[in-house]
């Protein structure tokens, strides 16, 4: 028998200290080159995208694969390729990151969400969504080290 699966994820990492130094034109790049690394680790993604501060993903992810593992990837080759292509003093990802489980029946709002970053943050900032993101999965978290 063979293996199946149908396991989405909707990620979520922040720049180090949430500084705001994804410029549009790095994000150009940036989500671009994303895609391969989640391919890369066996992964599909859907879609990817993100504002100054933070990116988001939505993929799809193999049997074998694991999330920590994708991301351990992501953010390490991206910090790497940005301080090539865009040389800025220490760029870094936060430690941690957020990942949500989606259903099917969910993904074409989570796309949505995604691709409207731009304005949903007009709105938001980035720790009062992230926070609503982990109380929505039922997640329990101490404010005190969200941002450590």
């Amino acid at each position: 028998m063979h293996t199946y699966t149908s396991v989405a994820l909707h990620v979520v990492f922040a720049t180090k200290e949430r500084r705001r130094s994804l410029t549009p034109e790095i994000r150009d790049h940036l989500f671009p080159y994303l895609g391969p690394i989640v391919r890369d680790q066996g992964g599909f993604p859907i879609t990817i995208g993100g504002v100054e501060d933070h990116v988001h993903a939505l993929f799809e992810i193999n049997a074998v694969a694991p999330i920590a593992t994708i991301l351990r990837e992501l953010k390490g080759s991206s910090s790497r390729w940005i301080n090539e292509n865009w040389p800025r003093k220490g760029f870094a990802w936060q430690r941690g990151y957020g990942a949500f489980s989606v259903s099917r029946s969910n993904r074409d709002a989570v796309i949505r969400y995604i691709d409207r970053q731009e304005e949903h943050h007009r709105k938001l900032t980035f720790e009062e969504e992230y926070t609503q993101l982990l109380e929505a999965h039922g997640i329990a978290f101490e404010t005190k080290w969200l941002w450590a």
